[in-house]
């Protein structure tokens, strides 16, 4: 099998299983089901992921992949507290963009009893809240910012950027009608939305 052949199939397999896993869940899933998903038989999807824990492994690790890394440039970066905001916003929104599944399927996960691989791999990620925390205390001791809790500031953010997305079945409907495409436009508006309200709720 070529190597492009291989690198095929292995995003065919990953895309169906972070489809099947969103819906059902890693208890929930089957093996067999997902290699349906992907095409191919079961052998196959063992070859690639011998164990579903690994395939649910992979999935989660691709998925939270694709913001860690920005998340550490950003708070690594030595700007004031206004531009780690923004960029923040507008960096964790294009993610979730591209990626809709995460935040339901990162919800679910941390929900069930289970949850010691994902404190794993947010713990080995490199994030380090107290880097944001530092920020913000210099930020208040210059007189930029009001005495804020950054705790409660990052949630803050995380809350006003994640819930659109996890809300989207029912808002969609009682908001805009059940229009998609108001939705869509409605979701493109939030990193202007969520920037101006957060800093304008710290800035003095």
């Amino acid at each position: 099998m070529s190597e492009q052949k291989k690198q095929n199939t292995e995003e065919k397999i990953l895309d169906a299983a972070k489809n099947i896993f969103v819906r059902k869940g890693k208890s929930g899933a089957r093996m067999q089901e997902i290699a349906d998903k992907a095409g191919i038989n079961k052998s196959l999807l063992h070859y690639y992921y011998r164990s579903k824990d690994k395939l649910f492994g992979a999935v989660f690790q691709f998925a939270f992949s694709n913001f860690a890394p920005n998340l550490l440039e950003i708070l690594n970066e030595d700007n004031d507290i206004f531009e780690v905001i923004e960029t923040f916003i507008s960096k964790y929104l294009d993610v979730i963009n591209k990626n809709p599944f995460i935040p339901m399927f990162i919800l679910n996960e941390v929900n069930k009893k289970d949850t010691g691989f994902i404190v794993r791999v947010l713990k080995n990620s490199g994030i380090n809240v107290k880097i944001f925390e530092n920020l913000t205390q210099k930020e208040i001791k210059n007189g930029k910012i009001k005495n804020v809790d950054a705790k409660q500031l990052l949630v803050n953010i995380l809350a006003l950027c994640v819930f659109p997305y996890l809300g989207r079945p029912l808002l969609e409907v009682i908001i805009y009608n059940d229009n998609k495409n108001d939705y869509d436009n409605f979701l493109e508006n939030r990193k202007k939305e969520v920037t101006e309200l957060i800093i304008n709720s710290i800035k003095k």
